[in-house]
């Protein structure tokens, strides 16, 4: 899918996300803002962004307030954890997101800092090609009644035990069949996208982005007989505490941490909205899989 283009009848805006303690930044990001101007583009940026430009008149915006300057794209500069967190952020809207690889491995940020600039005029010659992946709606009830958070997730929603080596016990649902109830480190749910994070290591399966469907991976089960599950996207899986050994968290994107305690629940199922990863060209899961973990390799 290729989509961009100059917008006609307002000057379009670019919001930047950085990773914060990037020395490159002091170089990329002034670079970067220089060539938006060049082309007729305004730009804002998040606080983490503007702490590296010289100028005192410079104001950083919070990044839950990015969304509502609108801006037509999002350049994320920085690792995966950046990209997801700018994710969450920009859930809720169809704005497309460049994300540039800054850090280490960079899964999700597969553009590399030398195709930036080929990026972004791709995307104003309307050539660009955009990847559309699908979020996981978490929603916490306490004691299975109360809701009390929500979420969007690109990756995983993670219940896992704390730092006490006791394991916890937890019960897992699936349209409302009991699957089963076990003891275990953890449980995972994922999405398409997080198949090939946590969810791999975890020893569950690689899914193709495109396919409708969430993962239910148990972490270190104490039963040979429970293993990972493949679901229905439209599925409502419902994960509850049964007991806890000391503390129990709730993990989203590996970002966002919450205690949970004995009865409470969290629901997962498909969110209604996805998130549009803006590239140069159509990579493919399995390309990523070879250059990023050297898939196939002896």
């Amino acid at each position: 899918m290729t989509t961009g283009g100059t917008l006609v009848g307002k000057m379009p805006l670019a919001a930047i996300i950085s990773k914060p303690q990037k020395a490159e930044l002091g170089t990329i990001l002034p670079e970067l803002r220089e060539w938006l101007r060049e082309r007729g583009w305004g730009c804002v940026l998040d606080q983490e962004s503007a702490a590296y430009l010289p100028e005192a008149d410079v104001e950083g915006v919070a990044r839950a307030e990015l969304p509502d300057r609108k801006p037509d794209l999002v350049v994320v500069l920085g690792g995966d954890g950046t990209l997801l967190a700018a994710a969450r952020a920009f859930a809720h809207t169809n704005i497309p997101l460049l994300s540039v690889n800054l850090g280490s491995l960079g899964f999700l940020t597969e553009v590399p800092l030398s195709d930036l600039y080929a990026t972004l005029q791709a995307w104003c010659d309307g050539t660009a090609s955009i990847e559309v992946r699908s979020l996981m709606r978490a929603e916490l009830f306490c004691g299975g009644e109360k809701m009390t958070r929500r979420w969007d997730a690109l990756n995983d929603v993670v219940l896992a035990k704390g730092t006490i080596a006791r394991m916890a016990d937890f019960s897992v649902s699936i349209d409302a069949q009991l699957v089963a109830t076990f003891r275990a480190d953890g449980v995972l749910l994922s999405t398409p996208t997080g198949s090939t994070a946590y969810n791999l290591a975890a020893g569950g399966p690689i899914v193709m982005p495109t396919v409708n469907a969430m993962l239910v991976t148990p972490i270190c089960p104490h039963l040979l007989t429970i293993r990972p599950i493949v679901v229905p996207g439209e599925a409502a899986i419902i994960v509850r505490v049964m007991g806890v050994p000391n503390e129990t968290y709730l993990t989203v994107d590996g970002q966002e941490a919450v205690p949970m305690h004995v009865g409470d629940e969290v629901r997962c199922r498909r969110s209604e909205y996805s998130v549009r990863l803006l590239r140069l060209k159509p990579n493919g899961l399995f390309n990523v899989l070879r250059s990023k973990l050297k898939w196939g390799e002896r």
